[in-house]
């Protein structure tokens, strides 16, 4: 395969890594984009094979270990609540008693949910409870004291 045709695949990587971080914004395709960009130049130096696949895998790798974790970080990629995560440390009422192990429910926020509670511990309607955390569509709940 000429350099010409490499080159060609080299920029057509280039953007699907493009597209699929744009679709995604995961901080993961984009490291692969520039070091398809690595393998292009390669390309265009002329430089074989070898040399371009090595360029794409070392930039990228070295791209994804030093530079995602701080571009995380500065641009807080997956650290948004979501209104469910907003739920938690919340109060709510029981209306359906909880008995140890077992699910009842809770009510927060005029919103009816279903509830577990914490290990051999049982919760009688009308208690008011907070929200520990959420499992699925779950509530971890335990006593307001």
């Amino acid at each position: 395969m000429d350099n010409g045709t490499l080159s060609i695949i080299w920029a057509v990587l280039i953007v699907l890594f493009t597209i699929v971080e744009a679709l995604t914004l995961g901080l993961t395709s984009i490291w692969f984009a520039v070091g398809s960009l690595a393998a292009l130049i390669a390309s265009a130096l002329g430089l074989n094979i070898v040399i371009q696949i090595l360029s794409f895998i070392i930039v990228s790798a070295i791209l994804i270990i030093y530079t995602r974790p701080v571009a995380k970080k500065v641009l807080k990629i997956g650290q948004n609540k979501t209104n469910v995560d907003a739920l938690i440390g919340r109060k709510g009422y029981v209306i359906k008693a909880i008995q140890p192990r077992e699910i009842g429910q809770v009510k927060l926020g005029g919103q009816v949910w279903t509830a577990k509670g914490e290990d051999h511990v049982t919760y009688e309607v009308d208690e008011e409870v907070e929200v520990l955390a959420i499992e699925g569509v779950k509530l971890i709940i335990k006593k307001v004291v």
